[in-house]
This record gives C-alpha cells, sequence and structure tokens, in this order.
C-alpha cells in the first residue's frame, strides 16, 4: 500500500506516486451513466513522482516542477485535499508540491498516483486513522484508477476499475516504456470504443495464471489492451514502438491505459538497457524500470 513508504517528517509528509502499466485492458461494455465497464490487470512499476505534503494552518496551495501543469483545482492532487478536508471536517490545510517524473496524458496514471499520493500523505499528517477501504472509497469519487494506486502492486480491477483484486506478486521484471511526444484523450478513445471493431480481446484469466505460476513468458504472450486499436489509428507511431520493442528482444509489448505509451517486458536487462539506448536517441521519454510489489 502507498501509505507503507510514505516518511513523515514533523509536518511534512514525503511520498513516491508510482506509475502503473496495464498488462491487459478489455472494455466490456457501457453502462447507463455513459461510464465504461472494463476487466484489466493492472501493474505497480518503479518509476514516480515525488509529492511532497505539508501541514498549514488553512487553505490549499499546489505547485510543480512542470510550468504547464495546473496547480488549481482542475488537478487531481488539489482535488484531493479539497475532498479530504471536506469529508473528514478536519480544521487545516495542505500545501503540495509535486515534482513529476512521469510524463503527463501518457496512459501511466500519473495524476491517479498524486491524487493518491495526497489523500494517504494527509491521512496520516492529520491522523485521521481512515482505513485502505474508506481512502479507497474516496479515491473512486475522484478517479476510476485512485484506489489502485492507492494499493499498488499487481490486482485485476474490474467495474470501472474500483473493484479490485489482489493477485500473487508478479514476479519481478526488467520493463521499457517509451512514450511518443503526442497526448491522448482517454475520454475521446472512450468514445470510439463503442462503435469500433475490436479483434483481439485479452485473455486475463490465462494471464492471471501465468502470474500465479511465476511464468514471464506467459505474461508477455498475453499483454494486450483493446484501447491500442483504436488508439493507433491516428498515430501509428505506437504499432512502431512495439515491433521496435519486440525486434530488440521484447518478450512482449503493448500499450499502456489509452496511451501513447508503450511498454515493453524483458528477460534481460542487457536487451532492455540496449533497446532503452536505441529509443532515447528519438524519444526524450524513455524509462527502463522495475515490476513492483
Amino acid at each position: 500500500m502507498l501509505s507503507d513508504e510514505i516518511v513523515i517528517n514533523g509536518g511534512r509528509a514525503m511520498a513516491r506516486s508510482y506509475a502503473k502499466i496495464n498488462l491487459t485492458l478489455d472494455v466490456l461494455g457501457r453502462r447507463g451513466d455513459g461510464y465504461h465497464t472494463v476487466k484489466m490487470l493492472m501493474q505497480t512499476v518503479s518509476l514516480f513522482d515525488l509529492v511532497l505534503v505539508d501541514k498549514i494552518s488553512h487553505g490549499i496551495a499546489l505547485s510543480s516542477n512542470l510550468k504547464y501543469l495546473p496547480t488549481n483545482e482542475k488537478n487531481l492532487a488539489y482535488k484531493a485535499a479539497e475532498l479530504f478536508f471536506k469529508r473528514t471536517g478536519v480544521s487545516g490545510g495542505a500545501r503540495i508540491m509535486i515534482h513529476k517524473n512521469i510524463p503527463v496524458a501518457a496512459g501511466l496514471a500519473g495524476g491517479s498516483g498524486n491524487c493518491a499520493a495526497v489523500l494517504c500523505a494527509l491521512n496520516m499528517l492529520y491522523n485521521t486513522d481512515l482505513s485502505a477501504e474508506e481512502l479507497c472509497k474516496l479515491g473512486a469519487e475522484l478517479g476510476a484508477d485512485v484506489p489502485y494506486c492507492i494499493m499498488g502492486g499487481t490486482y485485476l480491477a474490474e467495474g470501472i476499475g474500483e473493484k479490485l483484486t489482489r493477485l500473487p506478486q508478479m514476479p519481478r521484471s526488467t520493463v521499457l516504456i517509451v512514450k511518443p511526444p503526442i497526448n491522448i484523450s482517454t475520454a475521446s478513445i472512450y468514445e470510439q470504443i463503442d462503435s469500433a471493431e475490436i479483434s483481439e480481446h485479452p485473455d486475463t484469466d490465462a494471464v492471471i495464471a501465468a502470474i500465479g505460476n511465476g511464468n514471464i513468458k506467459g505474461i508477455a504472450d498475453g499483454l494486450c489492451n483493446v484501447m491500442e486499436a483504436v488508439t493507433r489509428v491516428k498515430n501509428p507511431i505506437i504499432g512502431g514502438i512495439k515491433k521496435k520493442m519486440i525486434g530488440n528482444g521484447a518478450l512482449g509489448a503493448v500499450m499502456s491505459g489509452s496511451g501513447p505509451s508503450v511498454f515493453g517486458i524483458f528477460d534481460s536487462y542487457k536487451k532492455a538497457k540496449l533497446s532503452a539506448d536505441s529509443f532515447a536517441y528519438q524519444y526524450k521519454d524513455v524509462f527502463l524500470v522495475k515490476t513492483k510489489n
């Protein structure tokens, strides 16, 4: 759980907000309220943002190393602080600084992770003793990926993403993430997916079995994301990155979330590093990471 790694120094909480990848992602249908139901396997990786939260007497102040990042109620981390104080009735405030390493709008749950970090940090700073379940309920009001980011590790996510089932830990693996210089609107991809012809759906149960057996090759063989078929129509660069990763020795590669980030699983750090070096000539956002439980 994210809270387990938060460091408290007086009135300051220091949290690492980790990125996630989707080993599988299947969209099952659309509910009456407009939300889509999904079935997906989520995995934490070691890429992180640093989130510092300070207790202050009142108000919410947010800053970031990225000048273009919203620092008001348009930011999920800001909304998290607002919701925390509203629901707990705690008198106080928060000064939040986010140092971003995870690319924005990349399909890696960077914003959801920041949101989760703020909720967990404030819970510890103000001694409100909210349980993991209560924190997840708050998080679900802010975004479908937030409960997962609060828990972290290897999970099956269902419903709109908020129904979580913990799985055995995925064997520690080397993962290469490449985010091309394009931005993807998740809402736009969901709008298109209802009418899209999806020829391949993930066998999520087979990947769960491979995780349980510690079978990295089985996990890599089962990587599948139905959103990729929609996203890469207008962004063929995604298919090119996948092809190159596999050519470089990845056991499997797939787009994460609604994209545009692509990740590959490798059975050799050396192969992964050589692949990362080959991408670094073209792209700024190239990350060599490990799976994290």
